[in-house]
């Protein structure tokens, strides 16, 4: 499959599922607990059940909190959408570091981040160097 067919996003495409996102997206704008009923009016054409089996899910995998509140549940997110992104990006990076040559890799992030945004290149030299200061004052 070439390189291009592989699906583009911000990680969490490729870890949640449709739906699991848009309930996500909707607990990430409310504040505080939020119920399957509360939910309900941001998805009109889903089941009370899909939506409260799909929270359960995403409860235990560990992405939501959940306590109870009568005789329901009442979840929030445990981590913020940036949290997540940026901890699905981490693991990912590291899956990718413990291969045996982590030089294409390393080519491939330069070469995407130049094809993004030129400037970026002069910030990862600075954080590069920053990087290599602080390890430097430290042996």
């Amino acid at each position: 499959m070439p390189i291009s067919s592989f699906p583009q996003g911000d990680g969490l495409t490729s870890v949640f599922g449709a739906l699991e996102l848009r309930v996500l997206e909707a607990l990430w704008q409310q504040h505080g607990d939020v119920t399957v009923r509360d939910l309900c009016t941001h998805f009109p054409s889903a089941a009370y059940t899909t939506l409260m089996t799909t929270l359960d899910r995403l409860y235990r995998k560990g992405f939501l909190y959940r306590v109870k509140v009568g005789r329901a549940f009442a979840y929030r997110p445990r981590y913020r959408r940036e949290e997540l992104a940026s901890g699905i990006a981490a693991s990912a990076l590291t899956s990718l570091l413990k291969e045996q040559s982590v030089r294409p890799v390393l080519s491939f992030f330069v070469e995407e981040v130049s094809r993004r945004d030129a400037n970026l290149l002069d910030e990862l030299a600075r954080l590069v160097d920053e990087k290599r200061r602080t390890q430097g004052s430290t042996r």
